[in-house]
Protein backbone atom coordinates (compact mmCIF):
# COMPACT_ATOMS: atom_id res chain seq x y z
CA UNK A 1 0.00 0.00 0.00
CA UNK A 2 1.34 3.24 -1.13
CA UNK A 3 2.61 5.59 2.31
CA UNK A 4 -0.22 8.55 2.83
CA UNK A 5 1.20 11.95 3.23
CA UNK A 6 0.79 12.60 7.34
CA UNK A 7 -1.63 15.51 7.43
CA UNK A 8 0.65 18.95 8.66
CA UNK A 9 -0.65 20.61 11.70
CA UNK A 10 -1.90 24.42 10.69
CA UNK A 11 0.51 27.21 11.48
CA UNK A 12 -2.78 28.37 13.74
CA UNK A 13 -2.58 24.92 15.56
CA UNK A 14 0.97 25.47 16.69
CA UNK A 15 1.04 26.60 20.39
CA UNK A 16 3.51 29.62 20.67
CA UNK A 17 5.10 31.18 24.01
CA UNK A 18 2.83 34.00 25.20
CA UNK A 19 4.45 37.89 24.48
CA UNK A 20 7.64 36.09 22.75
CA UNK A 21 8.61 37.25 19.19
CA UNK A 22 9.42 34.16 17.25
CA UNK A 23 12.43 33.65 15.07
CA UNK A 24 15.88 31.99 13.39
CA UNK A 25 19.29 32.32 14.54
CA UNK A 26 20.96 31.44 11.22
CA UNK A 27 24.38 30.01 11.76
CA UNK A 28 27.19 31.28 9.75
CA UNK A 29 29.66 29.37 8.26
CA UNK A 30 27.05 26.76 7.43
CA UNK A 31 27.13 24.05 4.30
CA UNK A 32 29.32 23.75 1.99
CA UNK A 33 33.22 23.14 2.56
CA UNK A 34 35.80 23.69 -0.11
CA UNK A 35 36.93 19.92 -0.06
CA UNK A 36 32.93 18.87 -0.83
CA UNK A 37 32.78 21.55 -3.13
CA UNK A 38 35.71 20.57 -5.02
CA UNK A 39 34.29 16.84 -4.80
CA UNK A 40 31.05 17.67 -6.10
CA UNK A 41 32.68 19.75 -8.89
CA UNK A 42 35.13 17.52 -9.96
CA UNK A 43 31.98 14.71 -10.58
CA UNK A 44 30.11 17.51 -12.46
CA UNK A 45 32.80 18.60 -14.68
CA UNK A 46 34.10 14.84 -15.22
CA UNK A 47 30.15 14.38 -16.38
CA UNK A 48 30.20 17.53 -18.99
CA UNK A 49 33.90 16.76 -20.17
CA UNK A 50 33.81 12.82 -20.20
CA UNK A 51 30.18 11.76 -20.68
CA UNK A 52 28.10 9.42 -18.84
CA UNK A 53 28.52 6.94 -17.25
CA UNK A 54 31.00 8.50 -14.82
CA UNK A 55 31.12 5.96 -11.84
CA UNK A 56 31.81 7.42 -8.41
CA UNK A 57 33.07 4.73 -5.44
CA UNK A 58 30.80 5.06 -2.17
CA UNK A 59 28.72 8.63 -1.75
CA UNK A 60 30.85 11.20 -3.46
CA UNK A 61 29.92 13.18 -0.01
CA UNK A 62 27.67 12.26 2.51
CA UNK A 63 24.41 14.15 1.41
CA UNK A 64 21.55 12.42 -0.22
CA UNK A 65 19.86 15.35 -2.64
CA UNK A 66 23.88 16.07 -3.57
CA UNK A 67 24.21 12.11 -4.62
CA UNK A 68 20.72 12.08 -6.46
CA UNK A 69 21.00 15.29 -8.18
CA UNK A 70 24.28 13.74 -9.45
CA UNK A 71 22.81 10.10 -9.64
CA UNK A 72 20.29 11.88 -12.41
CA UNK A 73 23.04 13.77 -14.97
CA UNK A 74 25.04 10.50 -15.25
CA UNK A 75 26.72 9.71 -12.20
CA UNK A 76 26.93 5.61 -11.20
CA UNK A 77 27.56 5.39 -7.16
CA UNK A 78 29.07 2.22 -6.28
CA UNK A 79 30.46 0.49 -3.13
CA UNK A 80 33.44 -1.29 -4.85
CA UNK A 81 35.96 -0.96 -7.48
CA UNK A 82 34.95 -4.44 -8.76
CA UNK A 83 31.38 -3.10 -9.33
CA UNK A 84 32.78 -0.84 -12.14
CA UNK A 85 33.11 -1.90 -15.58
CA UNK A 86 36.91 -2.21 -16.71
CA UNK A 87 38.54 0.39 -18.49
CA UNK A 88 35.78 3.29 -17.07
CA UNK A 89 36.51 6.18 -15.32
CA UNK A 90 35.86 6.15 -11.41
CA UNK A 91 35.90 8.77 -8.97
CA UNK A 92 37.10 8.47 -5.31
CA UNK A 93 34.89 10.33 -2.77
CA UNK A 94 36.03 13.52 -0.68
CA UNK A 95 36.12 11.31 2.10
CA UNK A 96 39.61 9.10 0.77
CA UNK A 97 40.63 5.60 0.20
CA UNK A 98 43.29 3.35 1.21
CA UNK A 99 45.94 2.25 -1.42
CA UNK A 100 44.54 -1.09 -1.52
CA UNK A 101 41.54 0.83 -3.41
CA UNK A 102 44.13 2.47 -5.80
CA UNK A 103 45.96 -0.98 -6.41
CA UNK A 104 42.38 -2.42 -7.35
CA UNK A 105 41.53 0.75 -9.71
CA UNK A 106 44.53 0.29 -11.14
CA UNK A 107 44.73 -3.88 -12.09
CA UNK A 108 40.95 -2.86 -13.24
CA UNK A 109 42.73 -0.43 -15.89
CA UNK A 110 40.21 2.36 -14.63
CA UNK A 111 40.69 5.95 -15.28
CA UNK A 112 40.58 7.34 -12.19
CA UNK A 113 40.12 10.75 -10.22
CA UNK A 114 41.20 11.76 -7.08
CA UNK A 115 38.47 13.49 -5.28
CA UNK A 116 39.71 13.15 -1.45
CA UNK A 117 39.92 16.39 0.36
CA UNK A 118 43.30 17.83 0.62
CA UNK A 119 42.69 17.75 4.47
CA UNK A 120 42.07 14.65 4.34
CA UNK A 121 44.82 13.49 2.36
CA UNK A 122 47.14 15.59 5.04
CA UNK A 123 46.05 13.31 7.48
CA UNK A 124 47.06 10.12 5.40
CA UNK A 125 50.60 11.52 4.97
CA UNK A 126 51.42 11.73 8.27
CA UNK A 127 50.03 8.65 8.77
CA UNK A 128 52.52 7.45 6.63
CA UNK A 129 55.36 9.38 7.69
CA UNK A 130 54.78 8.16 11.11
CA UNK A 131 54.57 4.86 10.88
CA UNK A 132 57.56 4.68 8.25
CA UNK A 133 59.42 6.63 11.41
CA UNK A 134 58.59 4.28 13.60
CA UNK A 135 55.85 5.11 15.62
CA UNK A 136 52.46 3.55 16.94
CA UNK A 137 49.36 6.02 15.99
CA UNK A 138 46.37 6.02 17.62
CA UNK A 139 43.85 7.11 15.44
CA UNK A 140 40.44 9.03 17.22
CA UNK A 141 37.71 8.21 14.50
CA UNK A 142 34.81 5.84 13.99
CA UNK A 143 34.83 2.95 12.84
CA UNK A 144 33.21 1.66 9.36
CA UNK A 145 33.38 5.73 8.37
CA UNK A 146 35.02 5.60 4.59
CA UNK A 147 37.75 8.35 5.67
CA UNK A 148 38.91 5.67 8.36
CA UNK A 149 38.88 2.96 6.49
CA UNK A 150 41.22 5.19 4.49
CA UNK A 151 43.37 6.44 6.92
CA UNK A 152 44.15 2.51 8.35
CA UNK A 153 44.56 1.83 5.21
CA UNK A 154 47.91 3.97 4.88
CA UNK A 155 49.45 2.10 7.58
CA UNK A 156 47.32 -1.02 8.64
CA UNK A 157 50.10 -2.49 11.05
CA UNK A 158 50.80 0.59 12.75
CA UNK A 159 47.36 2.40 13.69
CA UNK A 160 44.67 1.14 16.37
CA UNK A 161 41.55 3.07 16.21
CA UNK A 162 40.11 4.75 19.31
CA UNK A 163 36.23 5.42 18.67
CA UNK A 164 35.25 7.70 22.36
CA UNK A 165 36.93 8.62 25.75
CA UNK A 166 35.91 5.07 27.06
CA UNK A 167 38.00 3.21 24.40
CA UNK A 168 40.93 5.87 25.56
CA UNK A 169 40.53 4.22 29.24
CA UNK A 170 40.89 0.64 28.40
CA UNK A 171 42.95 0.49 24.99
CA UNK A 172 46.34 -1.47 25.23
CA UNK A 173 48.93 -0.75 22.98
CA UNK A 174 52.09 -2.49 24.02
CA UNK A 175 55.61 -1.25 24.77
CA UNK A 176 55.73 1.22 21.88
CA UNK A 177 57.95 3.77 22.85
CA UNK A 178 57.12 6.36 20.24
CA UNK A 179 53.74 7.20 20.14
CA UNK A 180 51.48 10.00 18.45
CA UNK A 181 47.67 10.95 18.09
CA UNK A 182 46.13 11.83 14.74
CA UNK A 183 42.14 12.32 14.13
CA UNK A 184 39.45 11.51 11.86
CA UNK A 185 38.28 15.15 10.29
CA UNK A 186 34.91 15.46 10.69
CA UNK A 187 34.70 14.80 14.44
CA UNK A 188 33.19 16.67 17.61
CA UNK A 189 36.37 18.74 18.37
CA UNK A 190 35.38 18.73 22.36
CA UNK A 191 34.94 15.26 21.96
CA UNK A 192 37.91 14.54 20.44
CA UNK A 193 39.88 16.22 23.32
CA UNK A 194 38.22 14.70 25.88
CA UNK A 195 39.16 11.32 24.32
CA UNK A 196 43.15 12.70 23.66
CA UNK A 197 43.24 14.11 27.29
CA UNK A 198 42.00 10.38 28.39
CA UNK A 199 44.79 9.04 26.41
CA UNK A 200 47.69 11.89 27.60
CA UNK A 201 46.92 10.67 31.23
CA UNK A 202 47.50 6.91 30.23
CA UNK A 203 50.67 7.56 27.72
CA UNK A 204 52.19 10.73 28.98
CA UNK A 205 54.71 10.31 25.94
CA UNK A 206 52.23 11.09 23.45
CA UNK A 207 52.85 13.68 20.72
CA UNK A 208 50.21 15.40 19.24
CA UNK A 209 50.19 15.99 15.12
CA UNK A 210 52.17 18.69 13.78
CA UNK A 211 48.53 20.71 12.87
CA UNK A 212 44.91 20.41 13.86
CA UNK A 213 43.35 17.18 12.20
CA UNK A 214 39.89 17.92 12.25
CA UNK A 215 39.19 20.37 9.28
CA UNK A 216 38.79 24.22 9.73
CA UNK A 217 35.20 23.55 8.42
CA UNK A 218 33.90 21.13 11.39
CA UNK A 219 35.49 23.45 13.68
CA UNK A 220 33.84 26.27 12.51
CA UNK A 221 30.31 25.17 11.87
CA UNK A 222 30.58 23.75 15.50
CA UNK A 223 31.86 27.02 17.29
CA UNK A 224 28.91 28.98 15.22
CA UNK A 225 26.22 26.08 16.59
CA UNK A 226 27.69 26.82 19.80
CA UNK A 227 26.97 30.25 19.58
CA UNK A 228 23.40 30.03 18.87
CA UNK A 229 22.30 27.08 21.13
CA UNK A 230 22.01 28.67 24.27
CA UNK A 231 19.84 31.28 22.71
CA UNK A 232 17.57 28.33 20.99
CA UNK A 233 14.80 26.92 21.77
CA UNK A 234 15.34 24.33 19.10
CA UNK A 235 17.97 23.84 16.61
CA UNK A 236 17.38 22.21 13.21
CA UNK A 237 20.36 20.86 11.27
CA UNK A 238 20.24 20.10 7.41
CA UNK A 239 22.53 17.11 6.92
CA UNK A 240 22.07 13.39 5.94
CA UNK A 241 22.02 10.33 8.96
CA UNK A 242 25.64 9.32 7.44
CA UNK A 243 27.26 12.76 7.86
CA UNK A 244 29.36 12.91 11.11
CA UNK A 245 29.65 16.22 11.09
CA UNK A 246 26.02 17.04 10.35
CA UNK A 247 24.93 14.22 13.24
CA UNK A 248 27.85 16.24 15.38
CA UNK A 249 26.16 19.49 15.65
CA UNK A 250 22.91 18.36 16.63
CA UNK A 251 24.98 17.09 19.35
CA UNK A 252 27.08 20.00 20.12
CA UNK A 253 23.94 22.05 19.96
CA UNK A 254 22.20 19.64 22.79
CA UNK A 255 25.71 19.84 24.85
CA UNK A 256 25.90 23.55 24.84
CA UNK A 257 22.39 24.61 25.92
CA UNK A 258 19.43 24.21 22.85
CA UNK A 259 16.38 22.96 24.85
CA UNK A 260 15.96 20.61 21.35
CA UNK A 261 18.07 19.91 18.36
CA UNK A 262 16.85 17.69 15.22
CA UNK A 263 18.06 16.39 11.70
CA UNK A 264 16.53 16.74 8.77
CA UNK A 265 17.66 16.07 5.52
CA UNK A 266 14.83 18.24 4.10
CA UNK A 267 12.19 20.59 4.99
CA UNK A 268 9.45 18.53 4.01
CA UNK A 269 11.00 16.15 7.15
CA UNK A 270 10.08 18.53 9.91
CA UNK A 271 7.97 17.80 12.25
CA UNK A 272 5.94 20.72 12.69
CA UNK A 273 5.24 19.79 16.16
CA UNK A 274 8.42 20.41 17.30
CA UNK A 275 7.57 24.22 17.07
CA UNK A 276 5.08 23.82 20.04
CA UNK A 277 6.54 26.74 22.64
CA UNK A 278 9.08 27.76 20.39
CA UNK A 279 10.54 31.22 20.19
CA UNK A 280 13.69 31.13 18.35
CA UNK A 281 15.19 28.66 15.94
CA UNK A 282 18.36 27.80 15.42
CA UNK A 283 19.19 26.71 12.44
CA UNK A 284 22.66 25.51 10.40
CA UNK A 285 23.82 22.84 8.12
CA UNK A 286 26.50 20.08 7.79
CA UNK A 287 29.48 20.89 5.79
CA UNK A 288 28.12 18.69 2.32
CA UNK A 289 24.99 20.18 2.56
CA UNK A 290 23.88 22.72 -0.39
CA UNK A 291 22.41 26.39 0.17
CA UNK A 292 19.21 25.82 -0.96
CA UNK A 293 18.11 23.18 1.25
CA UNK A 294 18.86 25.88 4.14
CA UNK A 295 16.29 28.45 2.41
CA UNK A 296 13.80 25.78 1.79
CA UNK A 297 13.89 25.07 5.44
CA UNK A 298 13.85 29.04 6.12
CA UNK A 299 10.50 29.12 3.84
CA UNK A 300 8.97 26.47 6.08
CA UNK A 301 9.77 28.21 9.14
CA UNK A 302 8.49 31.64 7.57
CA UNK A 303 5.66 29.64 7.04
CA UNK A 304 5.12 28.90 10.82
CA UNK A 305 5.62 32.38 11.96
CA UNK A 306 9.67 32.19 12.19
CA UNK A 307 9.84 34.79 9.46
CA UNK A 308 12.47 37.36 11.26
CA UNK A 309 16.13 35.72 10.30
CA UNK A 310 19.20 36.58 12.12
CA UNK A 311 22.40 35.66 10.99
CA UNK A 312 24.93 34.76 13.66
CA UNK A 313 28.13 34.79 11.78
CA UNK A 314 31.67 33.78 13.80
CA UNK A 315 34.28 33.53 10.73
CA UNK A 316 34.69 34.19 7.49
CA UNK A 317 35.46 31.21 5.02
CA UNK A 318 37.64 32.04 1.46
CA UNK A 319 39.20 28.89 1.32
CA UNK A 320 38.98 27.19 -2.35
CA UNK A 321 41.00 23.74 -3.02
CA UNK A 322 41.83 23.30 -7.35
CA UNK A 323 39.99 20.51 -9.31
CA UNK A 324 41.86 17.03 -8.82
CA UNK A 325 44.98 16.71 -10.75
CA UNK A 326 44.13 14.07 -13.28
CA UNK A 327 40.63 16.34 -14.48
CA UNK A 328 42.80 19.19 -14.61
CA UNK A 329 44.98 17.94 -16.63
CA UNK A 330 42.49 16.97 -19.15
CA UNK A 331 40.55 19.90 -19.05
CA UNK A 332 43.91 21.79 -20.01
CA UNK A 333 44.26 19.25 -22.63
CA UNK A 334 40.91 20.36 -24.56
CA UNK A 335 41.31 23.95 -23.63
CA UNK A 336 38.55 23.85 -21.54
CA UNK A 337 38.61 26.16 -18.02
CA UNK A 338 40.16 24.50 -14.82
CA UNK A 339 39.03 26.58 -12.44
CA UNK A 340 36.60 25.92 -9.56
CA UNK A 341 34.51 29.23 -10.80
CA UNK A 342 31.88 29.57 -12.81
CA UNK A 343 31.36 32.14 -15.16
CA UNK A 344 34.37 34.59 -13.24
CA UNK A 345 32.67 34.34 -10.27
CA UNK A 346 32.45 32.50 -6.91
CA UNK A 347 29.94 29.14 -7.57
CA UNK A 348 26.57 29.08 -6.37
CA UNK A 349 26.51 26.07 -3.81
CA UNK A 350 22.99 25.08 -4.86
CA UNK A 351 23.09 22.09 -7.45
CA UNK A 352 20.73 22.89 -10.27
Amino acid sequence: MPTIPRKRLAPEDIRTPEGADQKVLLAAPRGYCAGVDRAVIAVERALEHYGAPVYVRKEIVHNRHVVDTLSERGAVFVNETDEVPEGARLVFSAHGVSPAVHAEAAARELSTIDATCPLVTKVHREAVRFARDGYRILLVGHAGHEEVEGTMGEAPDDITLIQNPEEAKTVEIGDAESLVWLSQTTLSVDETMETVNILRERFPHLQDPPSDDICYATSNRQVAVKKIAPQSDLVLVVGSANSSNSVRLVEVALEHGAKDARRVDFAREVDESWFHDVATVGVTSGASVPEGLVQDLLKLLGEYGFGSVEEIVTAEEDIMFSLPRELRKDLKAAGKKTSNKRDGADRDHDLI
